[in-house]
């Protein structure tokens, strides 16, 4: 921070999301404009925003926009926006890791969204962290960086020096946490209002969806989760899986979790949790009744599970999604 006034860089790599990278400077330089408006004198700036590429020829990504007098100066933050296609492959995304590594060494923080993330992965910054990025992209993450812990029901994740975010959309809430972080939580708040965005606190957990692993090559449990998914979250008694897998029950607990990477439970929770997700979002039925239909005899646990796994009650949750007609 120079006189005051922090910067926040935003690296426009190759297949970053223009909508993202536009609408966060955008909204930074509203939070910047809204906080002179309000704030006590001196008036003067107290956010600078700026943007980076890689240009031909440049040893390193240099500024090609910047609100800025002179283009000088460190960025206190470097975010890297999602992406669009398929997340940046680790060639391309290491050209950009040395200088990652060097601005953070140097006291930039780095902050990623949703695939944004397989880049700042390369840097090597993220070993022993929990962070977040798209839930779609948690199992190739996982396996692209096997030293990272994933937490995809986050939205957003603020270690201080590092901040990660979830979806594609997820860019208001990492911009939003950085503007409390510089201008306060009025600004914040006034910002928020002002593009209609929800500020933060909400997760990703209530917007994802079970996604089981179908591509793990053993074909008894393949069976099993068909026929899970064709009974429609009904009368899943480990006897029953047992019996659809032809196996002797040791045997297939060890290889339904080896090829799902969850137990019996947790894989028929999860099942349940989504089928009563869509219950809630068409509305017509009490929260007890919904519990009946996903298998549960017991309202109290099925509450219990579902703000567990998603974050929300099933009453919050048919409040906030439910289908009007």
């Amino acid at each position: 921070m120079v006189d005051g006034v922090a910067e926040i860089g935003i690296v426009d790599f190759p297949g970053a999301q223009m909508a993202a990278v536009l609408g966060m400077t955008d909204l930074f330089m509203t939070a910047e404009q809204l906080a002179r408006r309000t704030g006590e004198p001196p008036k003067g700036p107290r956010l600078r925003v700026s943007r980076w590429e890689w240009l031909s020829g440049d040893a390193s990504p240099v500024r090609v926009f910047d609100t800025g007098p002179d283009g000088e100066g460190s960025p206190d933050v470097l975010v890297l926006p999602p992406g669009l296609g398929e997340p940046v492959k680790r060639e391309d995304a290491m050209l950009y890791a040395e200088w990652l590594r060097d601005r953070h060494a140097s006291g930039t923080t780095l902050g990623s969204i949703c695939k944004g993330a397989f880049l700042l992965g390369e840097t090597g910054l993220l070993s022993g962290r929990t962070v977040t990025t798209h839930w779609t992209y948690e199992e190739e993450f996982r396996t692209r960086f096997p030293q990272v812990l994933v937490d995809v029901d986050r939205i957003l994740i603020d270690d201080g020096d590092i901040l990660t975010a979830g979806g594609v959309m997820a860019w208001t809430d990492l911009a939003l946490r950085l503007v409390d972080r510089f201008l306060g939580s009025a600004a914040m708040l006034d910002t928020a209002r002002a593009f209609l965005v929800d500020p933060p606190g909400r997760e990703q957990s209530y917007y994802s969806a079970f996604s089981p692993r179908l591509n793990h090559g053993d074909a008894s449990i393949l069976k099993v989760q068909r026929w899970m998914e064709e009974s429609n979250a009904q009368n899943f008694h480990l006897a029953a899986l047992v019996e659809q897998s032809g196996l002797e029950e040791r045997t297939f607990l060890r290889r339904f979790q080896k090829a799902t990477g969850l137990t019996t439970t947790e894989y028929v929770q999860r099942l349940r949790v989504g089928r009563a997700r869509e219950l809630l979002q068409r509305g017509g039925l009490t929260g007890d009744q919904v519990a009946w239909q996903v298998g549960y005899t017991d309202p109290g646990a099925f509450r219990k599970v579902f703000t567990r796994m998603v974050g929300l009650t099933p009453a919050d949750y048919r409040k906030r999604f439910r289908m009007h007609p």
